[in-house]
């Protein structure tokens, strides 16, 4: 796959943020850490918006600013908006569901006069689509073999694709209690 798709999407929707932005990576923890996130920002008086996925009832708890979930409106709006770019393009790329959807919500988000934006991976990191925001701030919860097929069979291999959030300078925390030295050799590289 890669991000060179969504990324030429993301171009063409002139994306970026003003905030700081915080991405989640993990096994397993990625929610809470998102939700405890969302909630220590709130508390303090900022502005926040969270994108978390999956769902387990309805769409719109993908998109919360302020704690409340984006109405329906507002997200059409949005989808509409990544629709607009995505077609302006030569050869119009394909993105997959998840690609669409997480595009329309960073971009609700870079519109919302935010504080601090909390991001949620869906698989792995360094080829899913929240990655194309370069975090001021990446988390790894925990390091498990998951999803094997795409990531990998070893936690080695695991980690390192979920390294793939952090950057060059960024702050990089990494909860679990025994991280994979691939994600250590990754992070200590970047510096």
């Amino acid at each position: 796959m890669g991000l060179e798709r969504i990324g030429r999407v993301k171009e063409a929707l002139g994306l970026q943020f003003d905030c700081p932005v915080i991405t989640v990576a993990g096994t397993n923890g990625k929610g809470s850490t998102c939700a405890y996130l969302e909630s220590i920002l709130l508390a303090s008086g900022y502005k926040v918006g969270c994108h978390m996925s999956p769902h387990l009832l309805v769409f719109n708890e993908r998109a919360r600013v302020n704690g409340e979930e984006v109405k329906d409106g507002l997200l059409l709006k949005h989808f509409e908006a990544v629709e607009r770019a995505r077609v302006s393009l030569p050869n119009p790329p394909t993105l997959t569901y998840f690609e669409f959807t997480t595009l329309a919500i960073m971009h609700l988000f870079a519109q919302a006069n935010l504080d601090a934006v909390v991001l949620e991976v869906g698989m792995g990191g360094r080829f899913d689509a929240v990655n194309i925001v370069d975090a001021d701030c990446a988390i790894v919860t925990s390091i498990d073999i998951d999803h094997a097929d795409f990531l990998g069979g070893t936690r080695e291999a695991i980690a390192l694709e979920k390294a793939g959030v952090f950057r060059p300078g960024a702050i990089a925390i990494c909860g679990d209690p025994v991280p994979p030295q691939t994600l250590i050799d990754y992070a200590e590289k970047l510096g």
